[in-house]
């Protein structure tokens, strides 16, 4: 399987929004069900110039998004947040390590971020030990950081310092 990662175009919108309508990415993220495309095209369609997304491509079909937001503060220009998703379908087969890794590549390299950032639920085991393997480490855990199927949820903080 050959996965392609570039940059995300508003063609590929819809497909992006599809991926975020699936169970698992919504509850794996901040999303919410049945999210509007009109939503996606505000969103993504426009995006500030503090803010990268790609996409990873697969037989011609979106099949994954990461998204990373540079902080603006001058304080904190060093820093960024990131947040992907993976089509169920594509999940454990290597898409999260592609978008994750191209992401990482434009932060540290071409980028000069040297702190990147995320949140990830903690019983999301899988996701933790793919961003573990990229060398992100557990900051801590915030208790009650989202309301997610009917109760709050646990996040870990996590972060790659360069």
């Amino acid at each position: 399987m050959s996965v392609e990662i570039r940059h995300s175009k508003k063609e590929d919108i819809p497909e992006i929004r599809d991926i975020y309508a699936q169970s698992s990415c919504y509850a794996g993220t901040l999303q919410l069900p049945y999210p509007s495309l009109d939503k996606w095209e505000k969103f993504l369609g426009n995006v500030p110039e503090n803010f990268y997304s790609l996409v990873a491509v697969v037989d011609g079909k979106v099949v994954g998004q990461i998204g990373m937001e540079v902080f603006a503060n001058p304080r904190r220009k060093h820093v960024s947040n990131m947040g992907m998703a993976v089509c169920e379908e594509h999940q454990k087969i290597g898409v999260g390590s592609s978008l994750l890794e191209a992401m990482l590549n434009l932060a540290i390299n071409w980028l000069a971020i040297r702190r990147i950032e995320l949140e990830v639920y903690t019983d999301n085991e899988h996701a933790i030990g793919l961003y573990e393997k990229f060398g992100f480490k557990i900051e801590g855990t915030a208790k009650a950081y989202a309301f997610r199927g009917g109760e709050y949820a646990d996040v870990h903080l996590m972060a790659k310092v360069t």
